[in-house]
């Protein structure tokens, strides 16, 4: 798999955690590899909605990867309740079930972006450094940042 420049977090240059949400443990262990050659660590994983708002209550991840479709609680409510409870919630929707709708009914709710099964590494990657830009455009607006 290919090698990509660490992506840390911007406020204290610490690796970049994540909660890997899929009902599929071949899914989840695919994209931990992932996340783990952009120097991220993987501080847990869920395999359903209702989980995923349990371990997002418990280990405060810096970004989430969730599957809609899933046992339980799908994706998206899941993603819905998370960022209700935390605002500032980053998650990312990984799916299969690329339908608009679905896409739609995610940004709606909360999450920050959206991801297409089966998951190319680089797209995953771009995606995540620009979910995290989020947090780094609002230190540089409020001042907080000196250039880029």
């Amino acid at each position: 798999m290919e090698q990509f420049a660490p992506v840390r977090r911007s406020k204290d240059g610490q690796p970049v955690r994540y909660l890997i949400v899929d009902d599929s443990v071949f899914a989840r262990k695919n994209l931990a590899r992932m996340v783990e050659t952009f120097g991220g660590q993987v501080a847990g994983e869920a395999g359903d909605g209702l989980n995923a708002i349990t371990e997002y209550d418990r280990l405060h991840p810096d970004i989430v990867l969730m599957d809609i479709t899933m046992p339980q609680m799908e994706g998206i409510e899941a993603a819905e309740k998370i960022v209700q409870q935390h605002p500032d919630a980053r998650i990312v929707m990984v799916s299969s079930v690329g339908y608009q709708e679905n896409i739609v009914a995610a940004l709606q709710r909360g999450a920050r972006h959206f991801v297409q099964k089966p998951v190319k590494a680089e797209v995953l990657y771009e995606v995540i450094k620009y979910v995290l830009g989020d947090e780094e455009s609002a230190a540089h607006a409020a001042g907080a940042g000196a250039g880029v």
